[in-house]
């Protein structure tokens, strides 16, 4: 594909009289006469904009015969008696005469080769920046709420009353019959348990064994066309892309050429795959004898600010007790008002250390959790 090339003069600013917009074949400030030096950025030269998607300049070329033989001198280099610019194909300095010497400098040149990125719309930006002061907003409004709802505040309380609760359950390890999957029964004699230890519930009689549905399973049926939606980069014409050189001088030479553009398309991407169906699994499923430990009989017994006691219920040497209890603590304490929190001590020990018109002290959040109760 053809190339296109363009010179592209830049533009430089007096920092002498602050003249802005310099045409880079004056080495010289039209205004004050100043010549164009390497210190105070006046050898920094600006090319102007390119498009965001071709990356060709917004400037026009140059066309005159005398702009493009300057274009072409080589890059400029600077005095190393006066700092004053010179066209590189000169061997004296044009502000005050010296020759050229090995320590005379140039400027560093831009790279200009890349076009800068395309700028997203001005909506998807604005969205964009109303979607994170949102989110920011969100997380930063959690994070406040969060610490203030975990902050803690002491309270002075009491205890108005206790309450316990036990039961104690008497069970017999009793005969029973079951069901289940035959090739998971072995027969196994049963023990009778000694003081309410050491049973075994055994497996006997199994018997009436049955064809029962087990469960399923997937199995191949065949195939069937699946299709799915998928994209691909495919040419679709071509478009202009451009190069920018900087040759060191004030100019820039810029090369076009139409490349082969690509576009995104959608397609079905259709294949023939197994097809499965869920098929039923068949076990025997039978009927066995067993033992288990059942309720036979249950005593309670309940009170409030006094010691708790176990009820009685005598046993044989076959049965055993199971036992259970449950305790409250009611405080009361002062927070916007009067409040009533239930404490429940996990065992009789705990319990115990709580009477009646005894002072606590109690740590709330904010939200009115309490956290942490301590007698005193």
């Amino acid at each position: 594909m053809a190339k296109r090339t363009r010179i592209i003069e830049g533009t430089w600013n007096c920092t002498s009289c602050d003249t802005k917009a310099i045409a880079a074949r004056h080495k010289r400030c039209p205004r004050c006469n100043n010549p164009r030096e390497l210190t105070g950025k006046e050898s920094d030269f600006d090319f102007g904009d390119a498009d965001a998607v071709t990356g060709k300049s917004l400037r026009e070329g140059v066309t005159d015969a005398a702009a493009l033989e300057l274009a072409s001198a080589g890059e400029d280099w600077f005095c190393a008696f006066c700092g004053a610019a010179t066209r590189g194909d000169q061997a004296r300095c044009k502000h005050c005469g010296a020759e050229r010497t090995d320590d005379a400098k140039v400027a560093p040149r831009q790279e200009l080769s890349e076009p800068p990125p395309p700028a997203p719309p001005a909506r998807k930006k604005r969205t964009l920046w109303l979607a994170l002061g949102a989110l920011f907003l969100c997380c930063f409004g959690s994070s406040v709420f969060s610490m203030w709802a975990s902050a803690t505040h002491e309270y002075a309380g009491e205890v108005i009353g206790t309450a316990w609760k036990r039961a104690v359950v008497q069970e017999r390890f009793t005969p029973v019959s079951k069901t289940g999957w035959q090739d998971e029964l072995r027969a196994v004699a049963p023990r009778m348990p000694v003081n309410g230890a050491g049973e075994l519930a055994g497996v006997a009689h199994i018997r009436d064994c049955v064809s029962r549905q087990r469960g399923t399973r997937r199995v191949a049926d065949g195939t069937e066309r699946v299709c799915r939606t998928k994209t691909r980069k495919v040419a679709c014409g071509t478009e202009e892309k451009c190069r920018r050189k900087d040759r060191g001088n004030g100019f820039m030479e810029e090369t076009c050429e139409d490349v082969t553009k690509y576009c995104r398309e959608s397609y079905e991407d259709c294949q023939n795959e197994t097809r499965y169906r869920q098929e039923p699994v068949y076990a025997r499923q039978c009927t066995y004898d067993t033992h288990e430990w059942k309720p036979l009989d249950r005593r309670e017994l309940s009170g409030t600010d006094d010691a708790p006691r176990w009820p009685d219920l005598a046993v044989g040497n076959a049965d055993r007790l199971r036992r259970e209890e449950h305790y409250t603590v009611r405080l009361r304490y002062e927070n916007d008002g009067a409040q009533e929190h239930i404490l429940e001590p996990q065992g009789e020990r705990e319990f115990l250390g709580w009477k009646k018109g005894q002072r606590a002290s109690l740590t709330v959040t904010n939200l009115g959790q309490v956290e942490k109760v301590l007698p005193q």
